[in-house]
């Protein structure tokens, strides 16, 4: 597209006097190789691998579903950067969580590896209504809204009244010529559901928050993640292509340096 990518760098410290010599910070900046900065850059104190896509998981499910204790949890593709921690969030504020993912390997790392209390594979399913009510015999109180199409229409008829939808992505409807349509917004109005969609530049203000609980978690081993690395540059597209098809397991990386 002959266009710089936008994105929040990650950064070394040249020099500074409140930081320390190439410590990692992030920031926004507007020049797209060296940048003057003010104080508008955090340090990152907490493994890199937590930037976007843990605000993303935070602001969603904090500020627009808030939770509680007891309330029934789906995520669709639980596996994915965010979903993975999504789901581990929910089980921190003792709700009851169930995610779905695309193969018998993922599902497995949802239930084993990230303390997901179910997951089954959507590929399994020939009617995405019969296995919510198979794990939501009583409603879903939260829906984290990753994927879109047919499992949106699904979760709607299994919502429960004041039920909260975070509509993060819809990656099932991002490659098609004519986006599927959704049948079953009426729900919303029964059950009197509140769905909100967001985007993770409008929680900037929310990273030192979300710096300061995530931490801990992390550090005391609470918080886990799992990424899918593919090496150089020249593998990028097709890593890309791969995230529409379900290939990578958990965060997908493309590594073109290593730390010294």
């Amino acid at each position: 597209m002959a266009e710089v990518a936008e994105g929040s760098p990650e950064t070394v410290v040249v020099r500074n006097k409140q930081v320390i010599f190439k410590d990692f910070v992030i920031g926004y900046p507007e020049e797209s190789d060296m940048l003057v900065t003010s104080d508008a850059t955090i340090r990152l104190e907490l493994p890199k691998n937590e930037g976007m896509a843990g605000l993303t998981a935070y602001a969603g499910f904090y500020e627009i579903c808030s939770p509680k204790k007891g309330d029934t949890v789906f995520v669709s593709s639980g596996s994915g950067a965010v979903g993975q921690l999504v789901g581990q969030f929910a089980k921190l504020c003792g709700c009851y969580v169930v995610g779905s993912a695309g193969s018998k390997e993922k599902v497995d790392l949802l239930k084993n590896h990230f303390g997901f209390d179910e997951a089954f594979n959507y590929k399994d399913e020939e009617d995405l209504n019969v296995a919510l009510k198979r794990y939501f015999s009583d409603g879903i109180d939260i829906y984290f809204e990753n994927v879109g199409g047919k499992m949106l229409d699904a979760v709607l008829c299994n919502m429960r009244l004041h039920g909260r939808i975070a509509v993060c992505g819809m990656i099932s409807q991002y490659n098609l010529t004519q986006p599927e349509g959704i049948n079953n917004l009426m729900q919303v109005i029964l059950k009197r559901i509140r769905m909100e969609g967001f985007l993770v530049l409008d929680y900037h203000h929310l990273y030192p928050k979300f710096f300061n609980m995530i931490l801990p978690l992390i550090k005391e081993g609470k918080i886990t993640y799992v990424e899918d690395t593919v090496e150089g540059l020249e593998n990028a597209p097709a890593a890309l292509v791969g995230l529409f098809s379900g290939k990578n397991v958990g965060k997908q990386v493309v590594a073109i340096a290593h730390d010294q």
